[in-house]
């Protein structure tokens, strides 16, 4: 009775997840965040397969049918193939990415189906252990995929965004493949306590993603005004240059390479002064979620040519902008203990721009050498 009890509690609670992402227009865990579509869609689909395989297989065994029979096998295939891609593919949108396809990994459902099919065609021979490791080989490759994913993830985000509140995704998706390998439990389980753990693993599951698909915000996306920003200064014609490297009036020239080069070298200048007068200037940086996308377009320069910039200074825009940040922080520190005003790191690290108190704290230390706090304690004495 507790097993069916729970089973049919992760059904139930499948079913109204699914059906939640599907219609709901409103974010109830965090109301202030746009999640991608693209993630609720794919998210329902898993929903849904998890719901409906609870429902059917609930009818298939209340009519006391074999497991031996060609049904329990096509039900296998069915839930198998249908939670595999859609879980995967909820995956793979968590990382807003759409060069990454999962036409590989629906490609790699195809054996775990020809073995189902061989199961039906030949029930005499138990097609089962092979069927399971695949599953299991599946899920580690899988797990090692969105490893190295998350990680190149991770550099992108910061080289685009400098608060990374609810943007990131190690975490949820850690756990979410340890869940997924523990419910490779419903290929060796016999017994009835590991029923139980794979059905109270399903619900930590559910809860899990439910709360990574509303608090993981849609990121934008550069539009074509902005990629049309400040175009590199095209090379001169070489036509007029001989192979000798001299032109026919025999005039000393400059190397097309070094003409590229200035050209390149002039356009990176000229970026460093618009970002003075238009970032530190004007206090952009204050900006909560400020965006490169946000930056290139008030500088006025293509957001390559910025990160290129941020590059040749041996940065990157996340910590361009927490150094601009650290540095306002400082002079607010400074100044309110010189004038004896009250104060607390958290409410100036909000003034400084960042959302995050967890996030300042980090850069902090990276930048200053020590926390907040001890730094805090000797400017104070």
């Amino acid at each position: 009775m507790l097993y069916f009890t729970l089973y049919g509690g992760a059904a139930a609670t499948a079913l109204l997840l699914c059906l939640y992402l599907l219609l709901s227009k409103v974010n109830v865990i965090a109301p202030g965040i746009t999640p991608p579509v693209r993630l609720r869609r794919w998210a329902a689909a898993f929903f849904g397969f998890a719901a409906v395989g609870h429902v059917y297989w609930l009818l298939a065994y209340a009519s006391g049918f074999a497991e031996q029979s060609w049904l329990f096998t096509l039900l296998a295939v069915l839930d198998g193939a249908g939670l595999l891609i859609t879980l995967f593919g909820t995956m793979l949108s968590m990382l807003q990415d759409r060069h990454r396809s999962l036409r590989p990994f629906v490609a790699a459902t195809v054996p775990f189906v020809v073995l189902g099919a061989l199961q039906m065609a030949r029930p005499d021979i138990n097609f089962a252990p092979p069927i399971v490791v695949y599953m299991l080989s599946l899920y580690a490759v899988f797990t090692v995929y969105m490893i190295i994913a998350v990680r190149q993830y991770q550099r992108w985000l910061r080289d685009h965004y400098a608060d990374l509140e609810h943007k990131e995704v190690w975490v949820s998706h850690t756990l979410v493949i340890v869940v997924l390998l523990l419910l490779v439990n419903y290929g060796f389980a016999d017994d009835l306590l590991s029923f139980l753990l794979v059905q109270l693993s399903s619900f930590a599951l559910f809860v899990l993603l439910v709360w990574r698909v509303e608090t993981l915000p849609l990121l934008e996306e550069a539009s074509e005004q902005e990629e049309n920003l400040l175009p590199e200064p095209e090379p001169e014609q070489e036509a007029d240059i001989d192979i000798q490297g001299e032109n026919p009036a025999g005039k000393n020239v400059t190397p097309p390479t070094s003409r590229r080069r200035k050209a390149r070298a002039d356009v990176l200048s000229r970026i460093g002064q618009r970002l003075e007068t238009e970032c530190v200037g004007t206090r952009l940086y204050l900006q909560q979620d400020l965006t490169l996308s946000q930056l290139s377009a008030a500088v006025g320069v293509n957001r390559n040519y910025l990160g290129q910039y941020f590059a040749s200074q041996g940065t990157t825009y996340y910590n361009y902008i927490h150094d601009l940040r650290i540095r306002h922080f400082v002079s607010l520190c400074r100044e309110a203990v010189a004038t004896h005003r009250p104060f607390t790191a958290q409410q100036l690290a909000l003034e400084s721009g960042f959302r995050s108190y967890s996030t300042f704290a980090t850069a902090f230390k990276q930048r200053m050498g020590q926390s907040i706090a001890s730094w805090v304690s000797v400017l104070e004495a």
